[in-house]
């Protein structure tokens, strides 16, 4: 009888090496802490804080979470404590835990992304994500995520300020992904991770009004996972950077469909509010689909898309 091996999981991002392709996605797991009675969190490839911003932020007023068919929409509006709360009160959880932790960062200028990264680089986290989905206030309220040389300009800004590698979080609501991955690429990216949510709203029609008093949010869960895995395959297509998948992952099947469409990694979100322990079921239910197909090592998988 022949035992097969143990499969191997680790993935690589910018000269950083991950247990497992399993992260958490932004804003679906809070600071990572108050999941741990649900998921051992040291089974995680790593864990994306929600985004942090110079200033505390309150959010914006409720309602801010509606359900859609097949997902949700959210306006929480990056509610979070800012970067000396977290810094002073956040991190130092983190070292109870033997697994990486990634720190999401927003912010209105240029100046604010670039501040933000010097002030976490001396920092135990292991990578930064960028959240470029943010509205650019010296041009107009213009999303930077939506400009390839605003995109390019907060890239190169960040990488000036850490030594850590850089993730840029790419927005859905461009015309052409591709475009975008490849200003996040020349501007000094070590992986661009997407979608972010989708625009959207949902309206009472009993009562006339919209269901978020934001008016619009962030569509996510299993309704966006054709879109995002068609902006990862184009984006894989376009960049020789690693990309990291999210929209609409459940299942463990369903992280090997990101991966074949040339995903490194991917983030969980939407699913985690459902049941706050399915990151960790769909790292074991990983290891069972390789040793299942005689897989050994997950990066066979990656970008192994037959389209003939």
């Amino acid at each position: 009888m022949v035992i097969m091996q143990r499969p191997d999981l680790k993935v690589t991002i910018g000269g950083w090496t991950v247990k497992n392709p399993i992260m958490t996605a932004s804003g679906t797991f809070g600071y990572g802490e108050e999941f741990s009675p649900y998921v051992n969190l040291e089974a995680l490839g790593a864990i994306v804080v929600k985004g942090i911003s110079l200033q505390p932020r309150p959010g914006n007023p409720p309602p801010r979470i509606v359900e859609t068919p097949c997902g949700m929409l959210n306006a929480i509006g990056l509610e979070n404590v800012g970067v000396d709360k977290f810094i002073s009160e956040k991190i130092p959880l983190f070292k109870k835990y033997n697994t990486d932790f990634i720190v999401n960062i927003l912010g209105d200028s240029v100046d604010e992304y670039s501040a933000l990264a010097e002030r976490l680089d001396d920092s135990p986290v292991a990578a930064i994500e960028v959240n470029i989905s943010c509205p650019n206030v010296k041009k107009g309220g213009v999303a930077f995520g939506v400009d390839p040389k605003m995109a390019h300009e907060v890239t190169k800004a960040v990488k000036a300020k850490t030594t850590k590698p850089v993730i840029i979080k790419l927005s859905p609501n461009v015309t052409d992904i591709s475009i975008m991955a490849k200003a996040a690429e020349e501007g000094g990216a070590d992986a661009v991770s997407l979608i972010n949510t989708l625009l959207g709203m949902a309206i009472n029609h009993a009562t006339r009004k919209p269901r978020l008093a934001n008016i619009v949010g962030g569509l996510s869960g299993p309704a966006i996972k054709p879109i995002a895995l068609r902006m990862v395959w184009q984006a894989a297509s376009a960049v020789n950077i690693p990309v990291i998948g999210i929209g609409g992952i459940r299942t463990a099947e369903d992280v090997v469909e990101f991966l074949l469409a040339g995903a490194t990694a991917v983030e969980i979100g939407t699913a985690n509010l459902i049941d706050p322990g399915v990151s960790g079921q769909i790292v074991e239910s990983l290891k069972d689909y390789l040793k299942h197909n005689n897989i050994m090592t997950v990066t066979d998988l990656i970008g192994s898309l037959n389209t003939e």
